[in-house]
C-alpha cells in the first residue's frame, strides 16, 4: 500500500486476503522495496499517491495497480501498459457523493453558510450584532461545468433542480446533450455565474483555470473545484481572491495538500474542505469492494471488474 491507510476497512479487508505492506510507516522505503522486489506482486494507492515509473521499476514482480480512487495522475498508466501490468480504479460509486459535495459549496459559498454558522456560534446574534454578510441567491445561477463525464452530468442533473442553466466544455461537443456547449474554458467562463472543474487531470487539464479564466469568471463569479488541485493555478486563485477579481470560490482540492494558501482562510466567500468529496462512509466502503474485488478477481484469473489498463 503505497498511500498511508485512510480507511480501517479497505485495511482490514486486504489484511485477511493478502500479506499487506505499509509503504507509508516504512523509515527506509529504498531499503524496504530492494528487500521485497521479487515478492510484491500489487500496489493498492489512492489519489496522493500511487505507482510512478520508478517504483514500477522497482518491482518487477508487479502485476496490478488497484486504486481506491476515479482519479489515476498518480498512476504513470504508459509505464504500465509497456509492462503489462494492469490498473484498476473506482469509477461510478463516488459519482453520487462528489455531485453532491458540488452542489453543497455553491450553496455554501452564495449563501454564506459557514460564516453564518460562525456569526451564531460565537454569540454575536444573540449580542444583537448586526449580520452584514452578502447572501446571494442560489436557484436560477449559470452553471458552467469543465467536463461533462460521470460526475459533471451528475453535477448538471442535480443543478437543474435547482432551475439552474447548464453549459459546459469537454474535449468535444458531447452527442445528444441538450446544455449549451462552448469551444473554449474561457468563452464559458465568460458565459456562467459559477464554473464547476469536474475533469480528469492530465497534462492538457493541469492549470485549466488560469488568470485568462479566471478573470473571465469575474468579480461576481464563483470557482467550484472537485477535481485535482493541479487543475486550478492556485497563486492566480489567490491573487484574484484577494484582489476581489473573483467573486468567490468552494474548494475541496489544493495544489500541495495538505497544506493551504494561508491568504485564503480570512476570506469569508471562499469555503475550503479537506479532500472529502467521496467522503462518506458509504462510499469509501463501496470503494474498498471494488479494491479488494479488483485484487481478487485479478489473482483468481477472472476479468476485472473495473479495468483501466
Amino acid at each position: 500500500m503505497t498511500c498511508p491507510p485512510v480507511h480501517p476497512y479497505l485495511v482490514e479487508a486486504l489484511e485477511k486476503r493478502f500479506t499487506l505492506h505499509k509503504l507509508d510507516s516504512v523509515p527506509d522505503k529504498a531499503q524496504f522495496l530492494s528487500s521485497h522486489r521479487d515478492s510484491i506482486r500489487a500496489v493498492v494507492g489512492n489519489a496522493a499517491a500511487g505507482a510512478d515509473a520508478e517504483l514500477i521499476d522497482q518491482l518487477p514482480k508487479l502485476e496490478i495497480v488497484s486504486s481506491y480512487s476515479v482519479g489515476l495522475d498518480k498512476i504513470d498508466l504508459a509505464k504500465c501498459k509497456e509492462k503489462g501490468i494492469r490498473v484498476t480504479n473506482t469509477p461510478d460509486v463516488l459519482t453520487d457523493d462528489v455531485a453532491d459535495l458540488a452542489l453543497g459549496l455553491m450553496l455554501a459559498v452564495l449563501r454564506r453558510l459557514c460564516e453564518s454558522d460562525r456569526y451564531v456560534r460565537s454569540g454575536l446574534w444573540k449580542k444583537g450584532v448586526g449580520f452584514n454578510l452578502f447572501l446571494l441567491q442560489f436557484s436560477g445561477k449559470t452553471v458552467g461545468i469543465i467536463g461533462l463525464g460521470r460526475i459533471g452530468m451528475a453535477i448538471a442533473q442535480r443543478a437543474e433542480a435547482f432551475s439552474c442553466p447548464i453549459s459546459y466544455f469537454s474535449r468535444s461537443q458531447k452527442p445528444g446533450i441538450n446544455y449549451k456547449y462552448h469551444p473554449s474554458v474561457v468563452d464559458l467562463a465568460a458565459n456562467c455565474d459559477i464554473l464547476v472543474v469536474a475533469c480528469a487531470l492530465t497534462p492538457e487539464t493541469r492549470h485549466i483555470i488560469n488568470r485568462e479564466v479566471i478573470d473571465a469568471l469575474g468579480p461576481k463569479g464563483v470557482l467550484i473545484n472537485i477535481g485535482r488541485g493541479p487543475h486550478v493555478d492556485e497563486a492566480e486563485l489567490v491573487s484574484a481572491l484577494v484582489e476581489g477579481r473573483l467573486g468567490g470560490a468552494g474548494l475541496d482540492v489544493f495544489q500541495d495538500e495538505p497544506n493551504v494558501p494561508e491568504e485564503l482562510f480570512k476570506l469569508e466567500n471562499v469555503v475550503l474542505l479537506p479532500h472529502v468529496g467521496s467522503g462518506t462512509v458509504e462510499t469509501r466502503q463501496a470503494m474498498a469492494d471494488l479494491v479488494v474485488g479488483n485484487l481478487e478477481a485479478h489473482f483468481l484469473n477472472k476479468p476485472l471488474l473495473t479495468p483501466v489498463v
